[in-house]
């Protein structure tokens, strides 16, 4: 009886405290970040528009010396299965899946074993900070890329 009645206030608590994610969530995502550094010429940014219907649309690029280097299409949608964030990088000829795999009020993680490099896409956001962040292993080694970025004015 004493296991049954723990059992059940470990029930109650989970499905109080979990809370179903939806697109909405992903709100804070909504506009222009960027990180410069003047020193060595570079600026990466990311655009990402509100959620509507089934997505959010997001675009990055890298520019080097006045010259673009590296852009990415991205987009986050919800599907019957789940949630997924879904990447083509310039350097892809596909698009690559991460389904999300944890959330909470500021910090979305995605995940995708079965990918090379990277295994998980993660974006912590507040009002005025966001860092993308991709992590996983490769040769056996695991290793992480921060990208930091601050609210930037969308022109």
């Amino acid at each position: 009886m004493k296991n049954l009645v723990l059992l059940a206030a470990l029930f109650f608590a989970v499905t109080n405290c979990y809370t179903q994610t939806s697109l909405a969530d992903f709100k804070v995502m909504a506009g222009c970040w960027e990180s410069r550094d003047d020193s060595k010429k570079l600026l990466i940014s990311e655009q990402w528009m509100s959620p509507a219907g089934t997505s959010i649309l997001g675009i990055g690029r890298t520019v080097k010396n006045d010259k673009t280097t590296d852009w990415e299409f991205m987009r986050i949608e919800q599907r019957p299965d789940g949630i997924f964030y879904v990447a083509k990088p310039k350097a892809n000829s596909a698009e690559t899946d991460f389904k999300l795999i944890s959330t909470d009020a500021s910090r979305f993680v995605f995940e995708n074993k079965a990918h090379d490099f990277p295994q998980r896409v993660i974006y912590t956001v507040t009002k005025d900070n966001f860092t993308g962040r991709i992590e996983g292993e490769t040769n056996g080694k695991s290793r992480g890329i921060d990208f930091p970025m601050k609210r930037a004015k969308c022109e």
